[in-house]
């Protein structure tokens, strides 16, 4: 799997996600196995570009290459601006949000409400691609309604404008996050391009993962919800792709050692008072179907000091011990995976 000059390690791909994938939680994510992740969406007005929220979605110091960049508008100009500040800062590969079913982003005719109007969209694909000198990518949904989906419009738009690599989910922005995904479109997109194309939405297995690439022929797979709280998905996706077989459920130390290293990465991007709020989602989701998960959680959110937060978190995962050296998820959880697959 190649992007411009990068070749990734693997096709196993973590979503952009607002409020969760910041620099501390994609370097996980890479260390964990993903062959790529992309930034939470920037703002292109240029007014924001100071402001300590978007000036932390494009911090990728440090970060494992290839280091990208989402960016969000509804201006073609605005937008090329913003991707040339961005490769100025750092960015090697620029990707357009057309995706984001959020109201306050498509009120603004950004994100999944752009694909409403193509002429816009694409003045918007030609103005960012001729404005760096890097690889820009296209995250997209099918179409605005089940009534008016043009996913195969805008990927053609996409690829005559210079687009190179195409990341499509598999729902409408009315869909939002509603019902299954479905990868129809996404097979007849892959049919119709001679770029990449990344399939997402729904992707919770790794079984999952193999049926989704094979059914629709894409290139790769983008992870999203079904990383929150597990990054350590997407080895276990890479693996399975890989060789058929299964890893077992991690071990609870190793765990544990993240913890320890994911939350101090946190409280330092986002400094001790913002960064012990915000962990808090995090670890929710570290927790959420592990024994005694939910009883921590709702003690957890009371601590208001990283301190405390840090030791309650390793005092939990060494209580997870006495259920054996691997974490052992709640039963309806296999279930849900099995029904899934």
């Amino acid at each position: 799997m190649q992007i411009g000059p990068y070749i990734l390690r693997n096709n196993v791909f973590v979503a952009p996600m607002a409020g969760v994938t910041d620099r501390p939680f994609r370097q996980l994510c890479k260390q964990l196995g993903a062959g790529y992740a992309v930034s939470e969406m920037a703002a292109s007005n240029p007014r924001l570009w100071a402001s300590e929220k978007t000036s932390r979605r494009i911090d990728h110091s440090g970060e494992m290459e290839p280091k990208a960049v989402q960016i969000a508008g509804a201006d073609p100009k605005d937008l090329a601006d913003c991707a040339k500040f961005n490769v100025e800062r750092g960015a090697q590969i620029i990707d357009i949000n057309m995706g984001c079913p959020v109201k306050k982003v498509c009120n603004s005719w950004c994100g999944s409400a752009l694909l409403q109007h193509e002429d816009l969209v694409e003045r918007i694909l030609h103005a960012v691609v001729d404005a760096v000198d890097v690889p820009v990518t296209l995250k997209f949904r099918t179409g605005w309604d089940r009534q008016n989906k043009n996913a195969l419009r805008i990927a053609r738009l996409a690829e005559q404008a210079g687009i190179q690599m195409l990341t499509l989910h598999g729902r409408t922005r009315a869909d939002g996050y509603k019902g299954d995904a479905e990868y129809d479109t996404i097979r007849a997109v892959k049919a119709s391009v001679g770029i990449p194309v990344v399939a997402n939405g729904d992707i919770t297995t790794p079984e999952k993962a193999r049926f989704v690439l094979d059914y629709t022929g894409a290139d790769a797979v983008m992870i999203g919800r079904a990383a929150q709280g597990r990054p350590w998905i997407c080895r276990e996706i890479d693996h399975f792709l890989r060789t058929g077989e299964h890893l077992p459920a991690p071990m609870v130390e190793e765990v544990r050692a993240l913890m320890n290293e994911h939350l101090p990465a946190h409280y330092a991007f986002y400094g001790d008072f913002i960064g012990v709020r915000s962990a808090r989602k995090h670890i929710g989701w570290y927790v959420q179907d592990l024994p005694g998960g939910e009883e921590f959680r709702q003690r957890m959110n009371l601590l208001e000091s990283t301190a405390e937060q840090l030791h309650a978190v390793d005092q939990f995962f060494k209580s997870q011990h006495r259920h054996g050296e691997r974490l052992q998820y709640r039963p309806a959880l296999a279930a849900d995976d099995a029904l899934a697959a």
